[in-house]
């Protein structure tokens, strides 16, 4: 590995004793600096979670060697483990309709830098973002939904998904219901912002069955992608207090504000590889 590379190691296995011993030992042997680490032993699932950020030396062995060195450890755990560059910019593609809040934040923290990400392309069903996204110098790809052959839009946008080599898709308020195969094929690797506080108000219009029923509180989810609608593993979901004095309308403000932040904050912890599937449920080394 050349010197200054930096590294981040996830590791998944069942909970036992030794592993954080093993794994440190390792990197140490190996000429590695740790700089951040953190792990978490479920007691209810019995696994074991881990990220460690690392710095190679110059007596730390080049990638494919280290990877093969380290399999005697992850076998020994049964590990789901991966090393992942953290100086390579994740690339994540964005899908959108016609609300463009989340889109317009996650293109002003990646025009900013605060998000460390590339965005080759962005895929919409509708052609109304694409003055502000050609503005940001990226791809806009408008793929209309032919309610008699969904499945052959759906298929154009996996194409272009796969043209643009995507680590990530993010769906920042793209309201077409993916079918369970493109939700097989995206597993692990899409994210969707739900704008109602799961597990409740699902379907059309949440703000207004929540303001109908008198919540006090109000939300957002974000969530990967799974076939079974809006019930995939969440990674974070966001609050606010209302009360008897505010709108549906005042509500959908308020919630489109919840709904930009965290999704920017599901998307960064996803690319910086901080969010470990456990089961229906997620780990997230904040």
């Amino acid at each position: 590995m050349a010197d200054k590379q930096v590294w981040i190691l996830t590791i998944t296995c069942p909970d036992t004793v030794g592993i954080v011993a093993a794994v440190s030992g390792f990197l140490s042997q190996h000429d590695c600096f740790i700089t951040e680490a953190a792990q978490y032993g479920d007691p209810l699932s019995s696994r074991f979670f881990m990220r460690i950020v690392f710095g190679s030396g110059a007596m730390t062995p080049a990638k494919p060697e280290f990877e093969k060195l380290f399999t005697a450890i992850a076998q020994r755990f049964q590990m789901i483990w991966k090393l992942h560059d953290a100086n390579r910019k994740p690339r994540v593609v964005i899908l959108v309709s016609k609300f463009g809040h989340c889109l317009n934040d996650l293109l002003h923290r990646y025009h900013t830098g605060s998000l460390a990400v590339e965005i080759p392309a962005v895929i919409s069903n509708h052609p109304e973002m694409r003055s502000i996204v050609e503005w940001h110098g990226i791809p806009y790809h408008y793929l209309a939904v032919d309610k008699h052959d969904k499945a052959d839009q759906e298929a154009r946008v996996m194409e272009a998904i796969a043209r643009a080599d995507s680590d990530l898709v993010v769906l920042a308020r793209y309201m077409q219901i993916l079918s369970a195969d493109m939700c097989r094929q995206l597993q692990g690797k899409a994210i969707n912002i739900h704008h109602s506080f799961l597990p409740s108000f699902k379907g059309a219009k949440p703000y207004h069955q929540a303001h109908a029923r008198g919540v006090k509180i109000i939300g957002a989810t974000a969530h990967y992608v799974t076939p079974d609608l809006d019930e995939g593993p969440i990674i974070e979901q966001g609050v606010e207090r209302v009360d008897h004095t505010h709108t549906p309308e005042d509500l959908v403000a308020i919630g489109r504000d919840i709904e930009n932040v965290v999704l920017a904050r599901a998307v960064r912890w996803h690319t910086e590889q901080r969010v470990l599937l456990n089961g229906s449920k997620t780990v997230v080394f904040r």
